[in-house]
């Protein structure tokens, strides 16, 4: 035993910085790093999980940012879970707020020691003994509070309490006793898969224990590769990179799912087949067997598979009328390809995109298909986009609508109908849509229209009349013929 023990090392924590939105979070990495991460996100919100090292006092930390948004729930549980030690990040002029308790929530379950960063404390109204107060109403007990979390208040704007906050971070690291063994296998978890279309699977990972080596074969439950091309998280490629460190991989054959595990070295066929692959999670979807419901089908498109989550998990939370239903076509990682667009036409879906832009021949074609794409590069501002989509795809694009009365003959595609126009008006010559308790069946073209047994060019509102009707679909009674 005392063998093994002498073959480990200690290693860098990896801290997560948690808490709600607006309160701070990248700004104080921003700060720490000296970079501005700031202005490469849209709206100055961080939408993707990033990894990062710093040095302190000649000790590396590795810092993980994880999105402040409700939608991404799931990706800071997720990140909790890969670190070693959570920063949780309170404004000094709000408070604890909603998502502040979703993070506190989140260290709890993973078990992640944390110290609190009172943030803002540039502003005149920070109040520290308000955030005191706060936390202990919410069963967190600072140090000289009744409690042992240490916290330390800090300005990004003015770099106050921040190197104090560091100090901390690496106390609580010692305590942890953070190690690893250079001979194990590598060993660590995924932070972000997506799809680059210049560099293909791009997959990052946070290496807990062992070395990660280019040229190593890597194995999840989902998917494998070789790490053919190896990167620091400055982009720069490397031979191998040691624990705690954030690395970009190129050299997946599939893009593994988030929040996975990996294993890597050089395995054998036999390491290899202990790893069982897995089915790629199904997509939930509504019931749409139901014909008495509208089904509204959706294409969800992302950059990343993060926000792939966040965007399901955000559709799930759009308000929708008692009788639409939700039908996911697809989800993946991306941009909108004219394949996207040839789905949604083959099943009257539309396409959701966060962070996913069409290309041109996509936007072209959805252009010429009347399909509707949704997209945008901030959450909120998405969830704003699909409400009114789904709203406008819940009241009728049809102006004219006739409802079927009776069926008088019908020989192959001909068919002999009557019934009475509802709304706007129908028109002789015209091609209609087939409308069977809500879902659309199908189309057909009127080759003669009568009223009152007289050729007629058009139908009003409130009128019967009586048509030649040609379509592949069999009519039947209460099916209603709709004109744009």
């Amino acid at each position: 035993m005392s063998d093994e023990n002498s073959k480990n090392l200690k290693r860098p924590p990896v801290v997560v910085v948690v808490g709600h939105v607006d309160h701070g979070k990248t700004s104080l990495l921003d700060y720490i790093r000296k970079t501005n991460v700031v202005a490469k996100e849209a709206g100055g919100i961080t939408q993707s999980v990033g990894a990062y090292e710093i040095d302190h006092n000649g000790q590396r930390i590795t810092f993980i940012d994880t999105p402040g948004h409700e939608a991404f729930s799931k990706m800071r549980a997720r990140g909790a879970h890969v670190a070693d030690v959570g920063v949780l990040v309170v404004a000094g002029d709000e408070g604890v707020k909603p998502q502040t308790k979703e993070a506190l929530k989140a260290l709890q379950v993973s078990k992640t020691p944390f110290v609190v960063a009172i943030t803002k404390m540039d502003k005149p109204n920070a109040d520290v003994e308000k955030v005191k107060n706060d936390l202990t109403a919410n069963n967190i007990f600072l140090e000289g509070y009744g409690g042992n979390v240490s916290y330390q208040g800090v300005s990004s704007k003015t770099g106050e309490g921040i190197n104090e906050l560091l100090d901390l971070i690496l106390l609580a690291s010692e305590v942890e006793d953070l190690s690893y063994n250079p001979e194990n296998l590598a060993h660590g978890a995924v932070l972000e898969a997506k799809m680059d279309n210049r560099r293909g699977n791009t997959v990052t990972v946070i290496l807990k224990d062992g070395k990660l080596k280019k040229g190593d074969l890597i194995v999840t439950a989902s998917a494998s590769g070789k790490a053919k091309i190896l990167e620091n998280f400055l982009g720069k490629q490397a031979a191998e990179l040691l624990p705690s460190s954030p690395a970009v991989i190129l050299g997946f054959e599939d893009l593994p799912q988030v929040g996975e595990e990996f294993t890597a070295g050089k395995l054998t066929e036999a390491e290899l087949k202990k790893v069982t692959k897995i089915v790629s999670r199904k997509l939930e979807s509504s019931n749409t067997k139901n014909k008495e419901t509208q089904t509204t089908r959706v294409i969800l498109k992302a950059d990343v598979a993060g926000s792939l989550e966040a965007l399901h998990d955000l559709l799930r939370k759009i308000p929708i009328k008692e009788n639409q239903t939700l039908d996911i076509i697809s989800q993946s990682v991306g941009e909108i390809t004219d394949g996207d667009v040839k789905d949604a036409v083959a099943t009257g879906a539309m396409i959701l995109g966060f962070r996913s832009y069409p290309n041109k021949a996509a936007e072209n074609l959805a252009r010429a298909q009347n399909i509707i794409i949704v997209t945008d590069e901030i959450i909120y501002k998405l969830a704003e986009g699909i409400e009114k989509a789904f709203l406008e795809m819940g009241r009728s694009k049809f102006s004219g609508e006739l409802e079927i009365l009776a069926i008088f003959s019908g020989k192959g595609k001909i068919q002999t109908i009557g019934g009475r126009v509802n709304r706007g008006q129908i028109r002789a010559k015209s091609w209609l849509e087939i409308q069977r308790a809500e879902e659309m069946i199908g189309k057909g073209k009127i080759l003669n229209l009568q009223q009152k047994k007289n050729d007629a060019n058009a139908v009003s509102e409130g009128n019967e009349c009586g048509l030649i009707f040609e379509s592949d679909v069999k009519i039947q009674v209460g099916d209603k013929l709709l004109s744009k």
